[in-house]
């Protein structure tokens, strides 16, 4: 079974926000040269969830939650 993709109106504010401290605090997580906070961070995947760019994806194998750039799941 592939992976389901989650709307983010469908995660409640404290989950979604959880969701992504955990994602843009993994380690090989890449911003270049550039210094961004926690927040910074934060925003840039948002707007890339808004702008379609990137998913929030359920794997019901692993029962887990992550996000992913659309072109990954091609």
């Amino acid at each position: 079974m592939s992976a389901v993709e989650i709307p983010i109106d469908r995660l409640e504010p404290q989950t979604l926000r959880r969701l992504l401290e955990e994602y843009v605090s993994r380690e090989g997580t890449d911003y270049g040269e550039q210094t961004y906070d926690l927040d910074q961070k934060i925003s840039h995947v948002m707007r890339q969830i808004e702008a379609g760019q990137a998913l929030i994806v359920f794997d019901p194998e692993t029962e887990s939650c992550n996000i992913v750039m659309r072109e990954q799941l091609r």
